[in-house]
């Protein structure tokens, strides 16, 4: 089994590189922020690795990261969930918010993740929440709430990443709308959001 990739990379496409490892070009499957942080054509990268065998294919799932990487290995855990789905789990949030939905039983913040109904979201609570505690950055499951602020920020970061906008710079348009804003109603500060998108 292939468990780390060290090389240049070839190619990038979304959620896709190709890494060059002495001549032989691997092709890796990467949630969004590995595919944002890796840099660019030509960069060299490190990915811990999963391989996933099947009867037809050998598939390798990249990660800059080994939380993202173990992560994605209990995502595939539960019943229901494949690598694909996993991949896109984490796509939509980042790794330390997903800890903090699981253990907080945020359902509603996990089901803002595109393809992720909300079956899927309370299975992933359900059987994740105990797993999660030995990971490093869990917190208690009995924390407090998130505030407000940081609810309107996920909700913005979900609903414009449900419109097409890539994470990196939804964020930049979240955070420069919020720093303007005090006390924001969801839809005044998604407004302002997509103005600053279509600057």
């Amino acid at each position: 089994m292939i468990g780390l990739l060290r090389g240049r990379i070839a190619d990038k496409q979304l959620n896709t590189l190709i890494v060059d490892v002495q001549g032989v070009g691997y092709q890796v499957h990467v949630p969004l922020s590995t595919f944002y942080d890796a840099g660019d054509t030509g960069a060299d990268i490190t990915l811990r690795i999963y391989t996933h065998v099947r009867e037809d294919a050998l598939l390798l799932y990249g990660f800059l990261t080994e939380l993202e990487r173990q992560l994605f290995e209990k995502l595939i855990s539960i019943s229901g969930i494949g690598p694909k789905l996993a991949i896109a789990v984490l796509s939509g949030m980042e790794p330390r918010e997903l800890m903090t939905s699981v253990q907080r039983g945020d359902v509603a913040r996990l089901t803002g993740i595109p393809g992720v109904g909300k079956k899927t979201s309370e299975r992933i609570v359900l059987e994740l929440r105990d797993r999660l505690a030995q990971l490093p950055g869990a917190v208690p499951a009995d924390a407090a709430p998130i505030d407000g602020g940081d609810r309107v920020r996920s909700d913005l970061l979900s609903a414009l990443q449900n419109l097409g906008y890539h994470r990196p710079q939804a964020e930049k348009a979240i955070d420069a709308t919020l720093q303007t804003m005090s006390n924001p109603t969801f839809e005044h500060a998604l407004k302002a959001a997509l103005r600053e998108l279509m600057r």
